[in-house]
C-alpha cells in the first residue's frame, strides 16, 4: 500500500492486463444484470460477480508486476511436445472408502526399490508433473517407480459430494492410494500447491508412516496454513464465489446460473499467476490453461474455500523426521515464498529452493531445477534403504 502523499503504482504487465480484463468483465456482467427480464436470483449473482471483479482489479494493481503474456515472437521449444505422455502409461482406478474412483498412472517396475508418489495442485491434473514424468523416468531407471493420480473432482477422477472437497479428505485419499498402489517399501511423496497441502494433511493424520515407510517429502509452491496472506485472500471473500458455494451445496441445479461470474473472478487470476516469465512456451501455457479451464466450477469454488481455511501446521513436526524439499518461485503470488521460508525454518533436514523469476507452476516453468532437486531429495532420503531393499528383492527372486 502506498504511503501518505503517494499514489498507488499503476499496474503494469500482466497486472495491467488483469485489471483491464476485470474491468471489461465487470462491465459485461453489469449490462446483463440490467436486463429487465432477469430474475432476482440471477441478478444478484451477476451483481456479486461485478463486486468480485473489483477485487480482481485491486489484486492486479497491488501485486508485483508480472510481464508474462501471449507473445507472437516467442520461440515455442515445446511445440511438438507430447503432453499426453502420462495417458499412455500403465493405469488403473483406485476407489476410495467413500466410493470415489481416482484415476492412477504409474511408470517404472513394480519391483523398484523406491516409489515416488505425486499429488497435483488446485485446478490441475496429474499432467502438471509432465516434465517430471518425462525426465525422471530415464534418470531413475528401474530403481524408482513413479505413481501419479488425479485428485477427486479433478482430471479423469470422479466428482464427489462437495462437502468432501477438503484438505483433510485429500490426505485420506492419499492414504488410500498408498495402501493400494504401494503396500510395501519406502516412499517419497511429492506435492505441488494443494498437493503439498495433501502431503501435510496425510502427515498429520498418519504420522506413524513418517520415518518408517515414508522416507522423504517435497512441498512445491505450497503452504502449511490458509492463503489469506496471499493476493487470493481478497478474492476469497468475493460474494460471487460464496453464491456458487451455496448453490453447489444446497441447490446444485442452479450452479450454472452463477458459474460465469465465479469463473470471471478466479480463472484470470490462476492463469495470470501461473508463470513469472514472459518467454514461456505457448504450448506449455496452453497445456496448463486447459487444465484450469477443464476444472468443474464446484471443484474450483469448494477447494478454493478449503485452501483458505486449512491449517496443517501440526504436520510440520512429523515432516521434521525425514528429509524434505521445499521449493517455490519468487514470483509466486498464489503461495508466496514466505510460506515456503516459514516451513523450511522449522524443518531441520530440509532443502529450500527459491527459483528466481518463476511463478506458481514452477515445475512446468523451470522443470530442470525441480527435477534436479527431486533427484537430490531421493539421494538424501534413501541411499541405505534403497540398497537394502534392492538386496532383499534380489534374494527373494533367487529363492
Amino acid at each position: 500500500m502506498a504511503s501518505d502523499g503517494q499514489k498507488s503504482p499503476k499496474p503494469r504487465g500482466i497486472d495491467q492486463r488483469l485489471a483491464r480484463r476485470a474491468e471489461k468483465s465487470a462491465e459485461r456482467l453489469a449490462r446483463k444484470a440490467d436486463h429487465p427480464g432477469l430474475g432476482v436470483g440471477k441478478r444478484a449473482g451477476l451483481l456479486a460477480g461485478v463486486a468480485g471483479l473489483g477485487a480482481v482489479g485491486t489484486v492486479a494493481g497491488v501485486s508485483a508486476a508480472r510481464s508474462f503474456g501471449h507473445r507472437s515472437d516467442i520461440e515455442d521449444v515445446y511445440q511438438r511436445e507430447d503432453f499426453g505422455l502420462l495417458d499412455a502409461d500403465r493405469g488403473c482406478v483406485v476407489t476410495t472408502p467413500d466410493g470415489i474412483p481416482l484415476v492412477v498412472r504409474e511408470v517404472g517396475p513394480t519391483t523398484a526399490p523406491l516409489t515416488v508418489v505425486f499429488a497435483h495442485g488446485f485446478c490441475l491434473q496429474m499432467g502438471s508433473f509432465h516434465f517430471q514424468r518425462a525426465a525422471l523416468a530415464s534418470r531413475w531407471g528401474d530403481q524408482v517407480r513413479m505413481v501419479f493420480y488425479d485428485q477427486r473432482g479433478h482430471g479423469q477422477s470422479s466428482a464427489a459430494p462437495v462437502d468432501t472437497y477438503t484438505v483433510d479428505q485429500l490426505g485420506k485419499d492419499l492414504e488410500t492410494i498408498l495402501q493400494v498402489m504401494v503396500p510395501r517399501g519406502p516412499v517419497v511423496l511429492v506435492g505441488h500447491s494443494m498437493g503439498g497441502m495433501t502431503v501435510l494433511s496425510h502427515a498429520r493424520q498418519f504420522p506413524k508412516h513418517y520415518g518408517s515407510r515414508i522416507v522423504g517429502a517435497a512441498l512445491i509452491s505450497s503452504a502449511a496454513e490458509g492463503l489469506s496472506r496471499s493476493p487470493l485472500g481478497e478474492i476469497l471473500q468475493n460474494p460471487a464465489l460464496e453464491a456458487v458455494r451455496f448453490a453447489a451445496r444446497y441447490a446444485p441445479k442452479l450452479v450454472h446460473r452463477t458459474r460465469g461470474a465465479a469463473r470471471s473472478v478466479i480463472r484470470p487470476i490462476l492463469r495470470a499467476a501461473s508463470y513469472g516469465d514472459d518467454h514461456m512456451s505457448p504450448s506449455v501455457v496452453a497445456f496448463s490453461e486447459k487444465m484450469i479451464h477443464d476444472t468443474p466450477i464446484a471443484t474450483l469454488v469448494e477447494f478454493l474455500h478449503a485452501l483458505e481455511v486449512h491449517d496443517e501446521s501440526a504436520a510440520l513436526p512429523v515432516l521434521a523426521r525425514i528429509p524434505t524439499l521445499i521449493a517455490c518461485g519468487d514470483h509466486d503470488v498464489l503461495t508466496p515464498m514466505v510460506h515456503s521460508e516459514e516451513m523450511a525454518a522449522v524443518l531441520p533436514n530440509s532443502e529450500l529452493l527459491i527459483v528466481a523469476g518463476a511463478g506458481h507452476l514452477v515445475q512446468l516453468e523451470q522443470p530442470e531445477l525441480i527435477n534436479d532437486a527431486l533427484v537430490s531429495l531421493v539421494e538424501r532420503a534413501t541411499p541405505s534403504k534403497l540398497v537394502a531393499f534392492a538386496r532383499r528383492l534380489k534374494d527373494r527372486n533367487r529363492g
